[in-house]
């Protein structure tokens, strides 16, 4: 049994919510629009502002089906009436960035900045020059822009240098020992 399939969500107001044919999802609200299409053999179903997802039977592709399908409906309800954020942290001495026009220019230690175009419906915000906030309406574009950022130059564990999300946990090692005696 699929406990996140069977988990119901509450649609908030001013999200409406549009079941075409053939299982087409379109979910409007303050935020934008997204709109998805899923797998037929789901029975997705709204009623009195709640949305439920049903299964045909129990094979195991259907199954997994369920809870993903499931999830990906509850972040397009959350992403148009909140949205979705990721913050990145930039350390490192001279390692900095700077946004114009939604376009991010890293300078992280190469001989040439790096410049990254945010698509359209992502923005992207440097509140200090060690800081970078993604931001928009679809969860996996936000995280996937978000990796991209972060893949520029990842943090190294002896020293923690480059760019990480912010709170995340960086594995560190030990350096060399200096003219160890036998």
């Amino acid at each position: 049994m699929s406990r996140i399939g069977n988990k119901t969500i509450t649609i908030p107001a001013g999200v409406e919510l549009s079941i075409a044919e053939g299982n087409e999802v379109t979910v409007k609200g303050p935020k934008g629009t997204l709109t998805r299409q899923f797998d037929p053999r789901m029975e997705i179903k709204v009623e009195d502002g709640i949305l439920t997802v049903k299964r045909p039977n129990e094979e195991k592709t259907v199954k997994q089906l369920h809870g993903t399908t499931r999830a990906l409906l509850n972040n397009m309800v959350v992403g148009v009436s909140d949205g979705f954020k990721k913050e990145l942290v930039i350390t490192g001495v001279g390692y900095r960035a700077a946004v114009e026009n939604n376009t991010l220019t890293l300078q992280m230690g190469y001989s040439h900045p790096v410049v990254i175009k945010a698509e359209e419906g992502l923005t992207i915000e440097c509140p200090k020059p060690t800081e970078i906030v993604v931001s928009g309406i679809d969860k996996q574009r936000v995280g996937e822009l978000s990796a991209n950022i972060r893949a520029v130059r990842k943090p190294e564990p002896y020293k923690g240098k480059g760019i990480a999300y912010k709170g995340e946990h960086i594995r560190r090692k030990e350096g060399k020992t200096a003219a160890s005696s036998k």
